[in-house]
Formats: structure tokens, sequence, C-alpha cells
């Protein structure tokens, strides 16, 4: 399994747990749910830089993981 392959494969389970969670409610589920968001957006933020780099000759294992609070002042 490549790279971008297992970075899909966490972003499914983490989405999955996601949706398992919002069905259970309570503080420490919507924690959680934070938590898995942020995690979500960083391995969002990484495949695309990833996809970037080959998309422009560059070697998509340079890319590297922001932290969520850098990859949060992304959105729009």
């Amino acid at each position: 399994m490549g790279e971008d392959d297992q970075i899909l494969h966490r972003i499914k389970a983490m989405i999955e747990e996601e949706h398992e969670l919002r069905g259970v409610g309570g503080a420490q589920a919507a924690a959680r749910v934070r938590r898995i968001e942020e995690d979500l957006d960083v391995c969002w933020d990484l495949l695309r830089q990833r996809r970037a780099a080959r998309e422009f000759g560059a070697d998509p294992e340079a890319a590297h993981p922001r932290s969520a609070s850098e990859v949060e002042g992304y959105r729009q």
C-alpha cells in the first residue's frame, strides 16, 4: 500500500469513527469528534501537498504533516 493509500485509509477510518461518535453524543464524544476533525484536516492537507508535489514534478515524499493550528489557519 502506497503512502497516499495509507493516508486515505486513515481518513476513511476517522470519518467512520466520527459518524459513530456523532450518534453517541455527550461531552467525551464531542471532544473526540473535535480532535478527529483536526486530524482529518491535517491528513487532507498532507494528501493535497503530496498530490501537488507529484503534479509539479517534485518528490511527494518531501511533503510533511503540518500542525493542526497551521492547517486550521488556511480555512476559508
